[in-house]
């Protein structure tokens, strides 16, 4: 009868440990922001590029400008800033639905933002969740990093479990004493 206890603590334990990594949601696109990029973020829904009043949509890889009095969406920087080092950039991360709405606001408060000037882009980066990018000249080695990092997972789940079922036993084996006195 412990044995079989024991067996359902532990499928209980497993099974729980297995629910709770799948509710379990995090916001990350590190894998679509691009190369220019500021590293140290793991979730951008917008860049804005104050000294070319110009956003940049993650999700749609587009740039937002102003063209003729009105927000143009493209995947390329007009003329006027096509020479334009986005490396070495003043870039400012938005998380907010169409930000360029509120530009007025938003021009004000970064046309002398200088905080993050010189942050290191993600194509500069040796961090290996930046590798997701497919465009990172090391992604070669993400395989290898995600690789380390389930094992890492599963090891922990494994551990986790095991932690609860040794509780688990310790309680039954306090409980079955207690019961013959």
């Amino acid at each position: 009868m412990k044995k079989l206890i024991l067996l359902f603590a532990l499928f209980a334990s497993i099974l729980f440990t297995e629910k709770t990594f799948a509710q379990i949601t995090i916001h990350a696109n590190i894998g679509i922001q691009p190369l220019w990029g500021p590293v140290g973020y793991d979730y951008v829904e917008y860049y804005y590029l104050p000294d070319i009043e110009t956003y940049y949509n993650v999700s749609s890889r587009k740039y937002i400008y102003l063209e003729n009095g009105r927000w143009i969406s493209r995947s390329y920087l007009p003329e006027r800033n096509r020479n334009y080092d986005i490396y070495h950039s003043r870039r400012v991360v938005i998380n907010e639905y169409k930000p360029y709405l509120n530009h007025h606001n938003n021009g004000a408060k970064y046309s002398n933002w200088h905080d993050q000037s010189g942050r290191e882009s993600i194509r500069d980066s040796r961090e290996p969740r930046y590798y997701e990018s497919r465009h990172h000249p090391n992604h070669s080695q993400y395989k290898d990093y995600r690789r380390n990092e389930e094992h890492n997972r599963k090891n922990n789940s494994y551990n986790e479990a095991n932690n609860n079922n040794n509780s688990n036993s310790r309680d039954q084996h306090h409980r079955d004493k207690n019961n013959k006195h």
